[in-house]
């Protein structure tokens, strides 16, 4: 449908609404908002509206519900797969101001926060009083309402699962302008259909999170890593299913390959324990016993060894343990930095990791490109970064989108997903079929069509 321009009747009432200094123009916010981190060509929206409170962002979709003005909400554009791009041009809904954390509930182990709260900030409020909000994606600086618009998991989802499992309640603002609240700080609930979970990981399509409550747990008290270094990665990824096996409990088990290694060394400036083998494996194990760490410690060093590995390097400190997080954080900013790439966010059941990484030179040389695969092997999560190796811009792009096709079949084959954690946004939209069949995403589009029947919120996402 064709949505209409910003005319000065729309601008005013905007400006009623939110303040005139909250309604922008300005090259540079409208610059800002036309992009995400995915690597899709900027989409401008005309024009960048900043509210502070749900009655604001209610009394904006009422507005651009009346006049069939697209709307897309926007954290800190982190996302990966373009779901914030304003497509369709309309209003970019930045809800930047709304970025507080309310309350630490500690009673009930539960944090309110706004949408546009950082993870990080969440992270850190909580352990102050000896609390843990374990999903961890690798963008610190995203925020958590862009984490629930995704799911986002991270790597602490193979022990702790992924953003849908911590969010007990949501305060939405659907694309009538309603406000809905939806769960609660309950432990049980079956009243009716769940639809926070339906909201959750819906990419912004049916609603506006403006308020958030989440689950937390007690902090560990002792962590501890393993750095492991293999003679091939299909040994590090065969590894992974061993020590879950042995029934040892890793809050992470993270791949890297001796390319991503490179490359992070090269953008921190910064060595690693080792720098000299194909594949490395990196352990993350917590307790709140040291005994018991000590044991998983010592259990998945043996496997690790067992498994093909040289060495099994601890980090049992707590500088160490931050180096090495942060190390392998960086592996998204390095490659950005180095080299023209898109990722491919696989997801395959754990034991068929091996099998899927001993498949990706095939693809490497069908396409002339290099996949580099990095990511979190415990749960099966493999982020393939596609780099570019010549060609012109049009053989770069056929090659890119020809290898993410075939990798997303090869994932399919296997019994895994599109997307694990990235969404499908506007760039992955055309593989959703392939993964549900037509009768689901039929089914999606009723949904939508009951939640936002004039289509105004955040259209050309999730399906083609």
């Amino acid at each position: 449908m064709a949505y209409p321009k910003i005319d000065d009747d729309i601008r005013t009432k905007l400006e009623a609404i939110v303040g005139a200094k909250n309604v922008s123009f300005s090259k540079d916010d409208i610059e800002k908002a036309s992009v995400d981190e995915s690597p899709l060509e900027p989409h401008p929206p005309a024009v960048v509206v900043k509210p502070g409170t749900a009655a604001e962002v209610s009394a904006i979709m009422r507005l651009a519900n009346e006049k069939l003005v697209s709307v897309v909400a926007q954290g800190s554009r982190t996302g990966l797969a373009g779901a914030s791009h304003p497509i369709r041009g309309g209003i970019a809904l930045s809800l930047e101001r709304m970025n507080k954390i309310l309350e630490i509930d500690e009673e009930n182990l539960m944090a309110v926060v706004e949408p546009a709260a950082l993870v990080d900030d969440v992270h850190k409020a909580v352990e102050k009083v000896g609390l843990y909000y374990p999903p961890d994606p690798g963008q610190e600086s995203g925020s958590i309402g862009g984490n629930i618009n995704t799911n986002a998991g991270g790597m602490r989802a193979l022990k702790y699962g992924t953003t849908r499992d911590y969010v007990q309640a949501l305060e939405v603002v659907l694309p009538s302008g309603e406000v809905i609240d939806v769960g609660g700080k309950v432990v049980k609930d079956t009243t009716g259909y769940s639809l926070l979970d339906l909201l959750i990981g819906s990419e912004g399509t049916l609603g506006i999170v403006t308020k958030a409550t989440l689950r937390l747990v007690p902090k560990p008290k002792h962590t501890a890593l393993i750095y492991a270094p293999f003679e091939s990665t299909h040994d590090a990824a065969k590894a992974v299913s061993e020590i879950i096996r042995r029934k040892v409990q890793p809050f992470a088990l993270e791949l890297m390959s001796r390319h991503a290694v490179e490359t992070v060394e090269r953008y921190l400036e910064r060595k690693l324990p080792d720098d000299t083998h194909p594949a490395y494996l990196i352990v993350g194990v917590e307790s709140n016993s040291e005994s018991e760490l000590s044991t998983q410690l010592e259990t998945a060093g043996e496997v690790c060894i067992e498994n093909g590995a040289v060495d099994a390097f601890i980090a049992d400190t707590a500088e160490k343990q931050r180096q090495m997080w942060e190390s392998r954080k960086a592996v998204y900013d390095a490659y950005n930095t180095f080299y023209e790439l898109d990722e491919a966010d696989i997801c395959v059941p754990r034991g068929r990791v091996p099998d899927f990484i001993d498949k990706l030179a095939g693809v490497e040389a069908k396409h002339h490109v290099q996949i580099v695969p990095v990511g979190h092997a415990g749960d099966g999560n493999v982020h393939c970064n596609i780099i570019r190796l010549g060609g012109t811009d049009k053989e770069w792009h056929e090659a890119l989108e020809a290898s993410i096709s075939d990798l997303i079949d090869l994932s399919l084959a296997m019994g895994g997903t599109v997307s694990g954690e990235h969404g499908l946004g506007y760039t992955k939209r055309l593989y959703l079929v392939r993964k549900v069949g037509a009768m689901q995403v039929e089914l999606m589009k009723g949904i939508k069509k009951v939640f936002d029947p004039k289509g105004i919120l955040n259209p050309d996402k999730i399906w083609g």
